[in-house]
């Protein structure tokens, strides 16, 4: 019998995706060090606490650490950055040692002011951000003279230009991130019965938005191999960059303010960051789209228009789940706060329009087999559909959100 057995084998052997191990059995020893690393500070974070973790936060505490560990297996690069950060907002934590006047722009501490203070990395990301963006330009330049000298060795030729701005897109998101880090901290020094997770008003949220997509754009740039793209996706950034910058001057946005009640839910710190995943997908698609029109009408420069519409697509499918969970999270969190899960309130109404307006992009291509301009335009067009929707109804229209106005 097992003779037998061994001899199907041979005959037929088994699919390529049979044979591939599981994904637990890929991980290797470094992998399950980082979880490690990970568990360990969840659990320091749990116990170091300044203020009382109810059952909520500690769920919410754990869901991420679970999240972060998993984002470290599927995307490597993310296990330094989330460490690495993590690490870096402890040292300003440290740093400010319980004052916050130690942050002062005047008499503060030297790397508080210049570093690592929430508002010092806020603007290092900002400016990176823009550096990043001109580092793709000269990226751009410098392949289309190469193609231009040698077309024969433009696969194979290496781009220093490009190299360095993927760095510096990284470096914008890491500052970023432990600026985030720091301001949830800075909340509690500053009204230590009211601090909050910073994404309670359009500049926080914004920071996030821009760290979100720039993450975002920098797997879809290694699966893909597009780094011609970033110029698109960080010309977008630097909008987004311009808006904060103006929003922080004008109105003093980067004051942290106490949470208004409306805000005062733990629904929102599960709610607001699954919703800018889904942003940051659109607005890297619509990016996207915008290199696929340029691609279809001949350019040769650009990466190749289906494999460009192939990015496209996974960009709008994973934005797509997590505004759809998002959408969700905010039907709870209006039935807990309003007692009904929906009240067609402008923001309500225009969300519904952004989820529809992907749900069809999304079926025509799947299922009617749509391609090409058509959906590269559908893409372009949809970010100023959810820009409406995150910004346009704050400014121009009242309702339930009223208190997000700008």
């Amino acid at each position: 019998m097992t003779e037998h057995t061994n001899n199907l084998d041979t005959v037929l052997p088994q699919h390529e995706l049979l044979q591939d191990k599981s994904f637990i059995k890929k991980l290797n020893i470094t992998d399950w060090l980082f979880a490690a690393a990970l568990i360990t500070i969840a659990v320091l974070v749990h116990i170091k606490m300044p203020h009382h973790m109810d059952i909520y936060e500690t769920v919410i505490l754990w869901i991420s650490a679970i999240i972060a560990i998993g984002l470290g297996w599927f995307f490597k690069p993310m296990r330094w950055f989330i460490v690495g950060g993590v690490a870096v907002a402890y040292m300003a934590v440290g740093l400010y040692d319980g004052n916050i006047a130690n942050g002062n722009e005047n008499t503060g501490k030297f790397l508080l002011k210049y570093l690592l203070s929430s508002q010092s990395a806020i603007m290092w990301q900002a400016a990176l951000t823009v550096l990043t963006t001109i580092t793709y330009a000269l990226g751009m330049f410098s392949a289309w003279r190469n193609e231009k000298k040698q077309p024969e060795n433009t696969l194979s030729s290496k781009n220093t230009f490009f190299s360095i701005a993927s760095d510096l897109a990284w470096a914008a998101a890491f500052a970023g991130f432990v600026g985030l880090l720091v301001r949830w901290h800075e909340s509690y020094l500053l009204r230590p019965d009211a601090g909050h997770i910073p994404v309670s008003n359009l500049y926080e949220v914004f920071i996030l938005f821009m760290m979100i997509t720039g993450l975002m754009y920098l797997y879809y740039e290694r699966k893909f191999s597009m780094h011609k793209l970033g110029v698109f996706v960080y010309s977008l950034m630097c909008v987004l960059v311009a808006f904060t910058l103006w929003y922080s001057i004008e109105r003093g946005a980067h004051e942290i303010q106490p949470l208004i009640p409306a805000l005062q839910s733990w629904w929102m710190k599960i709610h607001v960051p699954a919703n800018f995943i889904g942003y940051g997908a659109f607005c890297m698609a619509a990016a996207f789209g915008v290199a696929e029109l340029l691609a279809l009408r001949g350019s040769k420069f650009l990466p190749d228009a289906a494999q460009i519409e192939e990015a496209m697509y996974k960009a709008i499918a994973v934005g797509f789940l997590f505004f759809t969970i998002a959408t969700i999270l905010g039907a709870l969190w209006a039935a807990d706060a309003w007692g009904r899960y929906w009240s067609w309130d402008p923001k309500e109404t225009w969300a519904f329009i952004v989820w529809l307006n992907y749900a069809i992009w999304l079926h025509m291509r799947l299922v009617a087999g749509w391609r090409g301009k058509v959906l590269a335009w559908w893409a372009v067009i949809g970010l100023f559909i959810t820009a409406f929707a995150f910004i346009g109804v704050n400014m121009f229209l009242s309702g339930l959100h009223s208190y997000g106005s700008l």
